[in-house]
């Protein structure tokens, strides 16, 4: 059973390095505090992706059933090295504590959640092979859905929840600031609505829901750069819309995966130099395992919502 890094945090609890650690990367991140990681051995993980269910039918008295199978298709998901050094020069440490050897350390993991987390979405191998492919370059097909044919328009409440339709067993709806913005705007306004409620995370924060469907905020990447901005290409060309992404999280949907937690080394005093040198580093990567699992609405303009 896949665990997301809140629960997998848990089984860590007489390390409390690696415990503090594994809830500070989630901490900052609404996908990793929800997405479950199941843990694999080795590099990569092969696994079979149904397309077809086998036909069946009724048959008369002395007749034979027409043989069908199923459609898998085999796919494989490779681990991908992230990570990063960071050095602490030991004038810091001797002056003004061992603590802030800390304080670098949690920027760094600060920084790998949202590399992580956008890649989540915006991965591309093909741009860069280091990296794994996100949803944006996996969805295609019937689960790519346009909210407008043309140029972009503002986000219709009946295409969103089209793409939650469309998405098998859905249990959250990604997105970014702005357009959750426009969603609780929307639920004001008497005559357009939008069922929005509220609940709290795992670490006691209010997040906005629609439709019983938790809303996970993708926001700004480890250099400050929004990651779901405005600047997508709509289907009729045009530069200046967005996407929502609905998705199933738990076994044979979407899941990460990891060879083992995400790591701090000392590596101790570089000799090249008088700094102390700690490694973060994780191995890991994703996997879409079932072709509904996930769907994405794009062409959305920040304009106010309508029905």
């Amino acid at each position: 059973m896949a665990l997301n890094l809140v629960e997998a945090s848990k089984l860590h609890s007489g390390d409390v390095l690696r415990s503090a650690i594994i809830e500070l990367y989630a901490r900052n991140s609404d996908i990793l505090m929800t997405l479950p990681f199941e843990g694999i051995q080795g590099n990569a993980m092969k696994y079979n992706r149904e397309d077809k269910l086998p036909g069946v039918g009724f048959r008369g008295v002395n007749e034979a059933y027409t043989e069908s199978t199923g459609v898998l298709n085999p796919q494989t998901e490779s681990l991908v090295i992230a990570g990063g050094d960071l050095d602490v020069d030991t004038f810091i440490v001797k002056t003004m504590g061992a603590d802030q050897r800390s304080v670098h350390e949690g920027m760094k993991i600060r920084a790998l959640a949202l590399r992580w987390s956008k890649s989540f979405v915006k991965g591309d191998s093909d741009t860069d092979p280091r990296e794994f492919d996100g949803l944006q370059k996996r969805i295609v097909g019937n689960q790519l859905i346009e909210n407008d044919a043309g140029t972009g328009a503002a986000l219709s409440l009946a295409n969103l929840d089209e793409l939650i339709d469309e998405v098998d067993n859905p249990t959250h709806i990604v997105m970014n600031k702005a357009m959750r913005r426009r969603l609780t705007q929307a639920a004001r306004d008497t005559t357009i609505g939008g069922f929005i409620t509220y609940d709290l995370d795992a670490f006691g924060r209010k997040i906005t829901m629609y439709g019983d469907l938790p809303i996970l905020i993708l926001d700004e990447d480890e250099n400050g750069a929004k990651i779901l901005q405005f600047n997508e290409a709509a289907a009729g060309g045009g530069t200046a819309s967005t996407s929502i992404y609905c998705v199933s999280f738990g076994d044979n949907k979407v899941i990460g995966l990891q060879n083992g937690d995400i790591e701090a080394r000392d590596l101790g005093e570089l000799q090249t130099k008088p700094a102390l040198r700690t490694r973060v580093e994780w191995f890991s990567g994703l996997a879409v395992m079932h072709g509904r699992s996930a769907g994405r609405l794009r062409g959305i303009t920040d304009l106010a919502v309508l029905v």
